[in-house]
């Protein structure tokens, strides 16, 4: 690379870091906002409706796994203190091993019955956990397929990617294990305040003065934990972002030799991820020396009184033995109430983002009365249209375009002229800002978009493969045809040859964007992926700038058959492919400077000829 072109690379990589830089500060800024955000309750609440359609499954697991579960475990230090005032030190006698024995083997059929209730719990949670999972992921999912092409326009791939897997990823604790959990703890708390405030009322009402001491001092924590698990989502978030964008964009920084500063901005999002998550942490591991500490008052307040009520006779030894066993089981819950409420808020953060994209409705979308398009003719009326990308800058400026059945239209003209924008609105990927788009003399607007788009074919430069064989990349433009089919459409764009050279001829398996092909070979399918849909209008988006001459001209003889019947629209840069056009339409900065045949334009000597003079100077070059 030479000192003049590792300059540019240099300004560019600058500008691109910078650029790069103020995308994550306005992230920052809206991810604040976010954080600032109250605990939603509301929203809790909404996500626990996906909890509904297995509402007869959770009940068993209700009634069994925790309500049998809890009694048994609070049933089990009543039972110790019993073997110790009956059977080990009574009152009235010596101690009795028969009895000493019965109450052991109570308390280890109370255990068996724990340790199953515990399992079937366990089991049954986690199978309805991954289905509220599954559900969840499959509604963004299915949702996001919905939402028009100016909602991905705002937004990179990585950012949908992350909300789709790690967002709902983060709630699988929640619905697997915390529900379930936390109705446990409630009960299970309820339960021992009870139990200790009818035994013995004033040392019950002694041993929980410290449970006011431990929410004063875990409120003020929750706050700043709440805060910090956010900001840990956001930072994975950003980490699945650019790691989507560093992959994807990997050509091209391997051709600007920018790989040291691509790892060094990975390593800085990476560290701060750490140190966010080790803040995150550390804060929620307060919980347990706080819950110990309050703990550790309990027991001595328990065991000082607890002696001066033995002395005086008002209370057993057992007694004070159940009421310390009681006391651990009751800082259990405690404890796990305040990991509980950290998963809350892990899940919260990820919720709000889900709900987010949820929320998002279409923007191009069907209207109530919207009624399928019948078979098309083929007559397309661009009516008068203008359309913005953004406001105050249009990007179409009353462009009135007439297609009759059959016909074939080129659109030709600069970058940035308005050409595949014309092609967006006849696919309704946008609607227009003003005017309309008729077929057949009906305004596309008034009809479902399954039953348009059914009936338009697209062949785009930048062609998607999807991983899979050959054969379904081709059979993705019609789902049942037969293989019969798929190789006669093959062969009609010769591409026939090219797939049977492969090792496994259709069953070739190609990756994702189909990088085990050429450029070439990939429109070639792709033109064979539009003719075996067999559509009544069919777009060609420069579908031919990446084939080479030879084929080039293969396949205009194959589509002069092939076109025939059609309405078709060709956008090209490549004016050859367009000369034999019905018609071509010539767009300067969104409007119409010319339009006629190639022969009629030319004749004009206009800008329709400037173009052919041009390319033709730099192919002669």
């Amino acid at each position: 690379m030479s000192n003049q072109q590792q300059e540019s690379a240099d300004e560019l990589a600058k500008r691109f870091k910078k650029q790069d830089g103020n995308r994550k500060e306005r992230f920052i800024y809206q991810d604040d906002e976010l954080i600032e955000k109250p605990f939603n309750w509301r929203q809790l609440g909404r996500l626990f409706t996906y909890l509904k359609p297995y509402r007869k499954q959770l009940l068993p697991v209700i009634l069994v796994g925790m309500v049998l579960g809890t009694l048994t475990r609070l049933a089990i230090p009543t039972i110790v203190i019993m073997a110790i005032d009956e059977a080990i030190d009574p009152k009235d006698g010596e101690a009795s091993i028969p009895k000493l024995l019965l109450f052991a083997a109570i308390m280890l059929a109370l255990y068996i019955i724990q340790w199953g209730s515990n399992t079937y719990r366990i089991k049954h949670t986690n199978i309805v956990g991954q289905r509220v999972i599954h559900d969840l992921r499959s509604h963004l999912f299915s949702h996001i397929q919905t939402l028009s092409f100016r909602f991905f326009d705002k937004r990179p791939a990585g950012s949908v990617l992350v909300r789709v897997t790690n967002d709902v990823n983060a709630l699988q604790d929640l619905f697997t294990n915390g529900v379930v959990n936390l109705l446990m703890d409630c009960v299970q708390l309820v339960g021992i305040v009870i139990i200790l405030l009818v035994w013995n009322f004033k040392l019950g009402l002694a041993v929980m003065l410290t449970v006011p001491l431990m929410f004063l001092v875990s409120s003020a924590l929750r706050k700043r934990i709440r805060f910090a698990w956010q900001d840990v989502r956001i930072k994975q978030s950003r980490i699945n972002s650019h790691l989507n964008e560093s992959i994807q964009g990997i050509k091209v920084t391997q051709a600007y030799v920018q790989e040291k500063e691509n790892i060094q901005f990975f390593e800085s999002m990476n560290s701060s991820n750490i140190r966010s998550w080790n803040k995150a942490s550390a804060m929620n591991q307060s919980f347990g020396p706080i819950i110990e500490l309050t703990s550790a008052v309990g027991s001595l307040i328990l065991f000082w009184y607890g002696s001066y009520l033995i002395q005086n006779d008002l209370l057993t030894v057992g007694m004070l033995v159940g009421f310390a066993n009681y006391i651990g089981n009751f800082w259990e819950p405690i404890n796990r109430l305040g990991q509980m409420y950290s998963q809350l808020l892990i899940a919260m953060a990820s919720s709000e983002r889900i709900f987010e994209y949820l929320d998002e409705r279409p923007v191009v979308g069907e209207l109530p009365e919207a009624r399928k398009l019948a078979e098309a003719n083929g007559h397309v009326l661009f009516d008068n249209l203008v359309f913005e990308y953004e406001a105050g800058r249009p990007a179409l400026k009353g462009v009135t375009i007439e297609a009759k059945p059959g016909q074939s239209i080129a659109l030709v003209g600069h970058t940035g002229s308005g050409k595949s924008t014309i092609m967006n609105l006849l696919c309704r990927f946008y609607d227009p800002t003003e005017g309309r788009v008729l077929i057949d003399g009906t305004d596309i607007r008034d009809v479902s978009l399954e039953s348009l788009r059914s009936q338009i074919g697209i062949v785009l430069q930048d062609t998607f493969i999807f991983s899979g064989t050959i054969r379904d990349n081709i059979r993705f433009g019609k789902l049942n045809a037969t293989d019969e089919e798929i190789v006669e459409a093959a062969k009609a764009v010769h591409a026939h040859d090219f797939i049977m050279s492969l090792k496994d001829g259709y069953d070739t398996e190609v990756q994702e964007r189909g990088n085990v092909l050429s450029m070439g070979q990939r429109q070639l399918l792709s033109f064979a992926r539009a003719l075996l849909a067999n559509p009544r209008i069919l777009i060609l988006d420069e579908a031919t700038a990446s084939i080479d001459t030879e084929t080039e001209l293969r396949i205009q003889k194959a589509l002069q058959t092939l076109l025939k019947g059609r309405t078709s629209f060709i956008v090209a840069h490549r004016l050859s492919t367009i000369r034999h056009s019905d018609m071509i339409v010539v767009l300067d900065h969104g409007s119409i400077v010319e339009q006629g045949s190639h022969d009629e334009l030319m004749a004009i000597r206009g800008t329709y000829h400037g173009l052919i003079e041009a390319q033709y100077r730099f192919l002669s070059a």
